[in-house]
């Protein structure tokens, strides 16, 4: 079941550079959430604090709170490794285990998490490979090495792998930076496919993908290099890019700057 995620007063740190400052937001449930704004303004650092990626950097810390429905993400004695069971993550680049083969790839997670039977496998990998939209073009080469897939292959094989797990949201950094037009397209219709399961949000620096793919759409900026970064506004994605509330977004979104 998909979760909403409430933060508030949110700021991660990287030593002691305050690298995003004072952020809170609503994320609801089978929404697709995009983050905009340009480079070097803490979209990736926020999202990494969603599910306690953040902190596995080099002097990573955060102040503030995450609420994933009831559960404080930072709360004393969580679990990290719950956490991304529960909040999975695509990375920009596809990263698929490169000497596991397909199947291996898609029960990675699973075997770290516990005992299954090879039917119970089999039926996720089919299932996953499935709901990432990759089922028919894969289900003859399961036991050949990932990294021989396409690009766009790839990373809908790392995206089967984050949903074989079940977790309740995933976040996805730039997803398809890498890819080809045709590959973006099927990541973007599989975005829209995934949202009736979980909870979605994207890092993008693509405006029309932004505008195709989801529901809210967050603006983030910083006042000047070496400033922390800070979310501008928040609104519904349709808003955002008609007729946003703040100045500097409606600057960003007409390519002013950024």
């Amino acid at each position: 079941m998909a979760k909403r995620i409430d933060v508030s007063g949110l700021s991660a740190y990287y030593g002691s550079f305050r690298a995003i400052e004072d952020i809170s937001m609503t994320i609801e449930p089978r929404t697709v959430t995009a983050f905009i704004g340009p480079s070097g303004c803490g979209k990736s650092t926020f999202l990494r604090t969603l599910n306690r990626m953040h902190e596995v950097t080099s002097g990573g810390r955060v102040e503030g709170k995450v609420m994933l429905d009831d559960e404080n993400l930072y709360g004393a004695g969580v679990d990290p490794v719950a956490v991304r069971r529960e909040i999975g993550m695509v990375f920009q680049r596809p990263n698929p285990f490169p000497t596991m083969s397909v199947y291996e790839n898609v029960v990675a997670g699973l075997k770290l998490n516990g005992k299954f039977k090879k039917s119970e496998l089999d039926d996720t990998v089919e299932k996953s490979l499935k709901g990432a939209n990759l089922w028919n073009e894969v289900k003859d080469r399961l036991n050949k090495p990932g990294s021989g897939l396409s690009g766009g292959q790839q990373q809908r094989l790392c995206i089967a792998r984050a949903i074989a797990v079940e977790p309740k949201v995933l976040l996805m950094d730039e997803p398809c930076s890498a890819l080809d037009p045709i590959s973006t397209l099927a990541i973007e219709d599989l975005i829209g496919e995934l949202k009736e399961r979980f909870t979605i949000v994207i890092v993008t620096h693509n405006m029309q993908q932004a505008a195709r793919v989801s529901d809210r759409t967050a603006f983030f900026n910083l006042a000047a290099v070496g400033q922390p970064g800070k979310l501008i506004e928040i609104d519904d994605t349709e808003r955002i890019f008609s007729n946003p509330s703040v100045q500097a977004t409606e600057d960003y979104i007409s390519g002013r700057f950024g």
